[in-house]
């Protein structure tokens, strides 16, 4: 069957089995190379999240505009986690389809969610560090900053359900990404693959819980700093933001991506 999809490409059924692969051995993996690549992954992503930022700073862009190309230069951010190699919680809810089969204990696989969690969150808070001393707010008259603050802020203020139905809808999107990037063989295979559907999701307004990371504490770095003139965002607002999206994005990454495919390819054949 695989000959139907061309030599540079892995069939869909394929593509089940080295998710699997993979997500077992990044369930072993050791405590510190995980943790590590947990940080650099938080702080690519944090990266797609300023050059998004940069993009919706332009007052001149229609809203379809800055949204969409918004979208286009945050991809780049899961492109260098999928090409570069490192750990994102979202796309390692992957993990729960070898869980599915077996192959994954339950203590593993929250063992790896928690480690690369936590360390996705220093990475990102730390960029969010740097990107703050380095002046990068103050770009296009301060424009850059009080989007940040702006963007933030909305988060913060989104209702517990809506926040959580917005984590579900991005993870089905970064999950599918991560998928598809999975079935490529080359650079260029993992870009196409990746691009699409991160932009969709980023140009829909829906949450991403590692992006959050970023853009929040980032906010908050640049209200004590003065230059926005807000003091809206709070530590209890960020984590009101960030536990519904982080349940969210597990539904929609473990289970509706995950699950669902675990059901259509790894089931038994003779399984209930």
């Amino acid at each position: 069957m695989s000959e139907l999809y061309g030599a540079d490409a892995y069939s869909p059924a394929e593509i089940a089995r080295r998710i699997e692969s993979v997500g077992e051995a990044k369930a072993r993996m050791a405590a510190l190379p995980l943790a590590l690549l947990g940080v650099l992954a938080g702080a690519f992503i944090g990266l797609g999240a300023m050059l998004f930022v940069l993009v919706k700073s332009d007052p001149t862009l229609g809203f379809a505009a800055s949204a969409v190309l918004g979208g286009l230069v945050f991809a780049m951010g899961l492109l260098m986690v999928v090409v570069a190699g490192a750990e994102l919680f979202t796309g390692n809810n992957l993990i729960a389809m070898a869980w599915a089969d077996g192959r994954v204990s339950t203590a593993q696989e929250l063992r790896n969610w928690a480690i690369v969690c936590v360390a996705n969150f220093v990475g990102a808070t730390g960029l969010a560090l740097l990107v703050w001393a380095s002046g990068h707010a103050s770009l296009n008259g301060g424009a850059v900053g009080q989007t940040v603050v702006q963007i933030a802020v909305n988060k913060q203020a989104l209702p517990w359900v809506e926040a959580l139905l917005r984590g579900v809808l991005c993870n089905v999107l970064v999950c599918m990404a991560v998928w598809m990037a999975m079935g490529g063989r080359s650079v260029t295979d993992k870009a196409v693959a990746v691009v699409f559907p991160v932009m969709a999701f980023v140009a829909a307004g829906f949450e991403h819980s590692i992006a959050n990371m970023y853009l929040m504490p980032l906010a908050m770095l640049l209200q004590h700093g003065g230059l926005t003139g807000h003091s809206a965002v709070t530590w209890s607002g960020m984590l009101g933001n960030l536990l519904p999206v982080m349940v969210g994005n597990v539904l929609g990454g473990a289970v509706l991506v995950a699950g669902v495919y675990h059901v259509i390819y790894k089931r038994p054949p003779n399984g209930p």
